[in-house]
Order: structure tokens, then C-alpha cells, then sequence
């Protein structure tokens, strides 16, 4: 498939963790350029590969000002992760596509919304989150289920702590699968914390993204808890 590309420049990156970069772009003014949360764009990438587009879901709420986020976890073994971390600084400009995918919120919030991430998975979630909080949109309980391997893996931590100060009836849940040092929180998989939470079976909508096997299980798991595939929506990223 062959993608429209204009030119953006990257006005700042962020070392989130050791291996998570935040890359931040400007897409010139007299550009159009907007996205609904969840969506992701595309990035032409000069590297030695038939394919050299590579694709990354916005991490930063939906502005009027022809910016956007991405977090971006480094793959060693990967062509357009390594290009990114060894070529790409302030300044650099990449060939952006505009904004793609259907994995987007539609209409009024009339359930409950749990989000279930893993690792950069967070990125379109955290859009969406932002964009609710934003525009002051009406809502019921929202979940931020976050897991990752180590404590030196979560990004946006404090932010997604911060938020929970600020909104009561959003709760962040982070939870490790491996043992952190002095870590207090939950530990294990995801799985059990939705699970637990929504065991009542009061309507909810889950969207989730992150590792395949992940979301292949979770999706088995709220289908048997008896949640329709309409109330699960999902995005893969590897």
C-alpha cells in the first residue's frame, strides 16, 4: 500500500526510560493535519528494507496545532527502531503519513471504560484518555490497567498518577510480571486485575493495546466473562 507523506520536524525527544524514546513532531501549518485518539501515522524511513514504512500509534491527544507524540520502544534486532535512536535528533525531518486506523472512540461515553495496556501499548490509550479529560466529555469509571515486566519499564508514570489526583473517577493500576525492588503495587498479569474488577458483568467497553499474545488472551478471557466482541476493541503493535 502506498502512503502520502509530508515533511515534519522533530522539535524534541525525551529518554523516558532506557529503552523508550518520546519523539515529538511538527507538521508544517499550511499542512491539514488531525487525528481522532487511538489512530496512528506512518513514518518513511531510509532504510535497507523492502518495506520502509513503519507504523506508530500517537501517543499525545488530538491539538490544533499540527503536533503530535509518539513513544517509541527500541527493538535492537528491528531496521526503523535503530535508524530512529542512532539518526533522528531535534531538528531531523521524517516523512509523516497522515493519520490512519479505525481505533478510535465513537459517540457519547455511556459505559464504563477500562483500558488494558502493555508497554508502548499505553500510547493511544493515554490519547484518548487526555482527549476525555481535555474536552471535559462526560463519563462514567474509567481503568488504566498498565502492565509491564519492570518499574524501570512504565512510562508516563507520574503523569498517569497525576491524572488519577486530578480526575476521581479515573484509577491507574499499573501491575509488574517480574519483581521490582521496594515495588508496592500489584504484580502479575493484567488478566486478573479486569477480571476482578468487572466481575459484576456491568457494561463496560475495553480498549487494548499492546502485546499480541496479550490481547489474544484477553479477548478470550472477556467473551467468556460474557462481554460482546462490540464492547472489545483492540490494537496490536507487534
Amino acid at each position: 500500500m502506498s502512503y502520502q507523506y509530508h515533511k515534519s520536524t522533530v522539535f524534541k525527544i525525551i529518554q523516558e526510560t532506557e529503552l523508550v524514546k518520546r519523539f515529538f513532531f511538527k507538521v508544517p501549518d499550511e499542512i491539514p493535519f488531525s487525528f481522532s485518539a487511538g489512530q496512528f501515522i506512518m513514518l518513511n524511513l531510509p532504510i535497507a528494507s523492502k518495506f520502509t514504512n513503519r507504523s506508530y500509534s500517537i501517543a499525545s491527544a488530538p491539538s490544533n496545532d499540527n503536533t503530535f507524540e509518539l513513544a517509541i520502544v527500541l527493538n535492537p534486532k528491528g531496521l526503523g527502531t535503530p535508524y530512529l535512536w542512532e539518526n533522528i535528533e531535534v531538528g531531523s525531518e521524517i516523512d509523516v503519513s497522515k493519520p490512519l486506523g479505525k481505533f478510535v472512540m465513537k459517540g457519547p461515553i455511556e459505559n464504563d471504560i477500562c483500558f488494558v495496556a502493555t508497554g508502548t501499548g499505553i500510547a493511544p490509550l493515554r490519547s484518548m484518555a487526555h482527549h476525555i479529560f481535555n474536552n471535559n466529555l462526560e463519563h462514567k469509571n474509567i481503568y488504566m490497567i498498565f502492565g509491564n515486566r519492570w518499574a524501570k519499564d512504565i512510562i508516563y508514570h507520574e503523569e498517569m498518577q497525576e491524572l488519577a489526583k486530578l480526575h476521581p473517577k479515573f484509577q491507574y493500576i499499573p501491575v509488574l510480571s517480574r519483581d521490582s525492588d521496594g515495588w508496592t503495587g500489584k504484580k502479575g498479569y493484567v488478566h486478573p486485575i479486569y477480571e476482578e474488577i468487572f466481575s459484576d458483568k456491568r457494561p463496560a467497553t475495553f480498549y487494548m493495546c499492546g502485546w499480541r499474545d496479550m490481547l489474544h488472551e484477553a479477548r478470550h478471557r472477556l467473551e467468556t466473562m460474557g462481554y460482546d466482541k462490540k464492547s472489545i476493541k483492540f490494537e496490536s503493535y507487534d
